[in-house]
């Protein structure tokens, strides 16, 4: 992965603080024998989070240059034939969107087949493998192999492994209580790391442990999305940019009194899939802010609307029940997606997740959608 160009070293601002004592918080038996079986210090307890920025600046310039991306799935070979022949085998979840492979172990894969994930991910949003033995640094790795690893600022992590982050909602609970009418975090439609200069290309989240009821995740085609347009519909948003905001908000220096800011980027509200070339809807109700260039009435209008496709329209979304030992990767430049918690906190979870950053996003007007690239009906 290329390093970014910043003003201090990563490890200075990711220095591990822990933040509860060793088994304030117990963790769930499969998840500590995984932890434990990958050599993970649990000693000292777990998880470690990184020294939270204060100040917007220091947040915004965490990563804040222009940098090359070169996205495996661009130079994979179009038949994934190494991937799809290793495989027992490839099920396609939806026409749409989701597909899970049966018999791989993303660690054994080869750069080939590294690759040719990459491409089907990019085609096909979500792919899923279950029965993974993977640890936590093996997973960082591949993440590795699909782009810089996102180190983030405020999300508790696997100690000694910054970049591998925690989805424990008994944690997040200890900080904010959730609730069946109110149980916020991730169970909303949103997208991640929009707010980076370099958004989020594929994530890589391994549930180890899970509830026996409940706890689906769902995700959303952005092609689809964007091709449930009217042709005319589709004129008025591309080309268009939006301001886009992060999911934590910091002071700013020059004004702390004005209160709590979110990190601001624009990007394209179309974008164009590297290794694709496909059109896709880029928005999510929880990180779009507004449309450049139009008042607030016009831009809230066009943005619910968008929002409302992608998240009502059912025959463009997949639900995947987990089960233990699952990994789901997923591309977020394509992708809106959300975690049902119907199970209440009632059973643990817990998972750990790698989220490798793209490149710049960008527009182009010749780029067919999905359903054109495919000989479908499209207007």
């Amino acid at each position: 992965m290329a390093p970014s160009a910043i003003a201090e070293p990563i490890d200075a601002r990711i220095k591990d603080v822990v933040i509860q004592k060793k088994d304030t918080l117990p963790l769930p038996d499969a998840a500590r024998a995984r932890l434990e079986k990958a050599g993970i210090d649990l000693s000292d307890g777990y998880p470690s989070r990184p020294a939270k920025p204060l100040y917007l600046d220091d947040a915004t310039n965490i990563r804040n240059v222009e940098r090359e991306h070169v996205d495996a799935g661009a130079r994979a070979d179009k038949s994934k034939s190494a991937l799809f022949s290793a495989a027992k085998k490839v099920i396609n979840l939806t026409s749409h969107i989701g597909t899970e492979i049966v018999g791989l172990q993303l660690k054994d894969l080869t750069d080939q087949q590294k690759d040719e994930l990459a491409l089907l991910i990019a085609e096909r949003s979500v792919v899923f493998f279950r029965d993974q033995d993977i640890s936590p640094q093996q997973q960082k790795s591949l993440g590795e192999y699909y782009g810089e690893v996102e180190i983030h600022p405020q999300v508790p992590h696997v100690p000694g492994v910054p970049g591998v982050t925690i989805i424990w909602p008994a944690l997040m609970a200890t900080e904010r209580k959730a609730s069946f009418r109110q149980p916020g975090g991730a169970s909303r439609w949103h997208t991640d790391l929009v707010h980076e200069k370099h958004p989020a290309g594929i994530t890589h989240l391994h549930n180890d442990t899970i509830p026996s009821i409940g706890g689906d995740t769902l995700w959303a085609s952005g092609y689809a999305a964007y091709s449930k347009l009217s042709p005319e519909f589709r004129k008025i948003i591309d080309g268009r940019k939006a301001i886009y905001v992060s999911a934590h908000t910091y002071l700013d220096r020059n004004d702390p009194n004005s209160g709590p800011k979110h990190i601001e980027r624009i990007h394209p509200i179309v974008r164009v899939h590297p290794a694709t070339g496909w059109k896709s809807l880029f928005v999510n109700r929880a990180m779009t802010k507004s449309i450049v260039g139009l008042d607030k009435a016009e831009s809230d209008l066009i943005l619910n609307y968008l929002y409302d496709v992608y998240e009502k329209n059912v025959d463009i979304q997949v639900r995947f029940k987990w089960t233990p030992r699952t990994s789901a990767l997923w591309d977020n430049r394509i992708t809106i997606h959300n975690a049902s918690w119907d199970y209440e906190g009632n059973e643990p979870r817990h998972g750990t997740r790698v989220t490798s950053l793209a490149e710049k996003p960008f527009f182009d007007p010749e780029a067919p959608t999905r359903r054109q690239a495919l000989g479908l009906e499209d207007d």
